[in-house]
């Protein structure tokens, strides 16, 4: 997909099956997940198991080109993966507090695109991963014609000491740094977070309070 400075980062599918499972599938909440929490509600959520996460976003990958996410490379070693995908895609964004009461959006616009979540593997952390993860987000977005891509980022001035298993939806800074503007603080240490890639936002860029 594109080179980022000391990384490369591909689209999820065009990148072997072994190495999103060795970014997503070794441990903690992410080889729990698979990045199917925003995807599934209620009993399904509760009910699901890992394996058929891992199933479902394989499923997910096989579906679509060039698929729900990507994947940066540090020396040919896959080390980080952000996910990035119309906001339709994410059931659950229509009942996020954070999204609900801070969104300029509607859920069902397909132009208007999310980012909802970064992993970094152990030992590549504090390098840039998540920095250039976002940026061949934007890239990826664009080339798929969004018009709009939102982020839910932690404010880590508000949440000092946050241990990294809580800002898995990226930091305030990490988007500001791409290019995105607060637009709402639904919550205290929570912010929605814009980028207009075509167009003018069709709302007041004035951000909520």
């Amino acid at each position: 997909m594109t080179a980022d400075a000391q990384f490369r980062i591909e689209s999820v599918a065009s990148v072997p099956r072994v190495d999103l499972e060795r970014v997503l599938g070794t441990r903690g909440d992410p080889a729990g997940c698979w990045c199917q929490y925003f995807k599934l509600q209620g009993k399904a959520w509760a009910e699901v198991t890992t394996d058929a996460c891992a199933g479902m976003l394989r499923e997910q990958v096989r579906a679509s080109s060039p698929g729900p996410g990507v994947v940066a490379y540090l020396d040919e070693e896959a080390v980080g993966w952000c996910a990035v995908e119309p906001k339709t895609a994410y059931p659950r964004l229509r009942r996020t507090k954070v999204v609900v009461q801070g969104s300029r959006h509607e859920a069902d616009h397909a132009s208007v695109w999310a980012v909802t979540c970064f992993v970094v593997r152990v030992g590549y952390r504090r390098r840039g991963v998540a920095a250039a993860l976002l940026r061949a987000a934007v890239e990826q977005a664009r080339s798929q014609g969004a018009r709009v891509i939102e982020g839910y980022p932690v404010d880590v001035t508000r949440r000092p000491g946050a241990p990294s298993a809580e800002l898995y939806h990226g930091t305030q800074t990490l988007f500001t740094a791409a290019g995105f503007a607060v637009v709402s603080r639904p919550t205290e240490d929570r912010s929605v977070m814009e980028l207009v890639l075509q167009g003018r936002a069709a709302a007041s860029s004035q951000p909520k309070t």
